[in-house]
C-alpha cells in the first residue's frame, strides 16, 4: 500500500508558502491507518528502546498505538502549561513560530532508551526540542520515528548530523 495516496496537500495553510501535509486522511481510512502502524511497528525493530515518546497532538495518535502494541511505556511531551505535575520544559522555533514542549520529570528514569514518534518531521525543530528534553531528564534518545518526511527542509538531516537515528514512512518535498 503506498501511504503516499492517503495523504492530502493543502497549500497555504496554517500560512501562505506553507503546502500542509495531512494525516487525516490517513487515519480515517482504517487500512491506511492500520499499514502505518504495521509499518513503524517494523521501523521499530531497527531501535533498542525502553519507552516511546510522542509529540503533540498528532504524534499522539500513532505512539499510543505502538505503545499499546509493543507494551512499551508511553511518555507524553505535551505544550505549555498542559501537564499538571513537575516538568521540563523546552523552548524551540518552528518553520512558521516559536514554541515550547514539556514532559513530567518523572516520566523518564536514568539511561531510559526512548524513542521518539510523531507524524512529520519539517525544519526539525519541535524534534530537536523532543531530543533535548529526553536528554535532561538524563534519558537517551533511541532514535526518531516520522511518519512524513519533509526531505528538502533539512530537519531529518540535521538529526542525523547531531548522532540520531531516523526513520520514516513517507517523503515529501517540503514546498
Amino acid at each position: 500500500m503506498d501511504l503516499k495516496e492517503y495523504i492530502r496537500s493543502i497549500p497555504d495553510y496554517p500560512k501562505k508558502g506553507i503546502l500542509f501535509r495531512d494525516i487525516t486522511t490517513l487515519i480515517k481510512n482504517e487500512k491506511a491507518f492500520a499499514e502505518s502502524i504495521n509499518q513503524i511497528i517494523e521501523k521499530s525493530k531497527n531501535f533498542k528502546f525502553d519507552k516511546i515518546a510522542a509529540i503533540e497532538s498528532r504524534g499522539f495518535v500513532f505512539a499510543s498505538a505502538i505503545s499499546y502494541l509493543l507494551k512499551k511505556p508511553f511518555i507524553l511531551l505535551r505544550k505549555k502549561n498542559k501537564l499538571p505535575a513537575e516538568r521540563y520544559s523546552v523552548d524551540f522555533e518552528l518553520e512558521y513560530g516559536t514554541a515550547t514542549i514539556e514532559m513530567h520529570k518523572d516520566s523518564i528514569s536514568k539511561d531510559d532508551k526512548v524513542l521518539i514518534i510523531d507524524d512529520l518531521i519539517a525544519t526539525g525543530g519541535t524534534a530537536e526540542a523532543a531530543a533535548k528534553i529526553i536528554e535532561m531528564s538524563a534519558g537517551k534518545v533511541s532514535g526518531f520515528i516520522f511518519v512524513i518526511n519533509l526531505f528538502d527542509l533539512g530537519g531529518s538531516d540535521n538529526l542525523i548530523k547531531k548522532g540520531h537515528k531516523v526513520e520514516s514512512l513517507i517523503n515529501f518535498p517540503g514546498h
